[in-house]
């Protein structure tokens, strides 16, 4: 019997709730595919090896619709046997490895330059939301960037890295705190 969301809360977020594909939002071989990669660090500057990082984002046209139904089920085991391959969802589900490491394959967002961001980490009561704004971004067109100040809003922008890589670390305390968002 799998394990379901709810027998996950504490630090097993990695345990039941990641599935196969779950990092491959960009249809297999599509042309346009970017990948944000980067490491989730605790407050002592550690890397945290058992956060999941839950990723929505609309589409590059801009639609927010999604596309239920990507997902395939294992017809031995019920469970899932991981994306169709070719459906763009807008969503992602990535588990940081062993060395806090994570990597998402998506297509750039439309109408707006970032990635809605949720986290889930051992510690954290209640998981934390942000966004990682992608190279090119113009800070100040942004109304949450242009409120924060320089250092702040340096934590929001995924650095350019080869190719068309972008680097986001998400730091969950400490000098380099992350901006995470509060919603009513």
């Amino acid at each position: 019997m799998h394990p379901t969301p709810s027998q996950t809360i504490g630090p097993f977020y990695g345990y039941a709730l990641p599935f196969p594909d779950g990092a491959a939002v960009a249809p297999a071989g599509h042309p346009d595919t970017i990948t944000v990669h980067g490491r989730v660090y605790d407050g002592a500057g550690a890397p945290v090896p058992d956060a999941l990082l839950e990723f929505w984002q609309p589409a590059p046209d801009g639609s927010r619709r999604g596309a239920p139904g990507s997902l395939r089920r294992d017809p031995t085991t019920g469970g899932y046997a991981g994306r169709d391959g070719h459906t763009f969802t807008g969503f992602a589900r990535v588990a940081t490895d062993a060395d806090g490491a994570y990597t998402l394959h998506t297509l750039p967002p439309g109408q707006n330059a970032y990635l809605s961001v949720c986290v889930f980490a051992r510690g954290l009561l209640h998981h934390l939301y942000t966004r990682a704004y992608l190279t090119g971004t113009d800070t100040a067109a942004d109304p949450l960037l242009a409120s924060l100040p320089e250092q702040r809003r340096r934590t929001l922008l995924a650095v350019p890295a080869r190719g068309r890589c972008h680097r986001f670390d998400i730091h969950l305390q400490g000098p380099k705190e992350t901006v995470f968002l509060a919603f009513p």
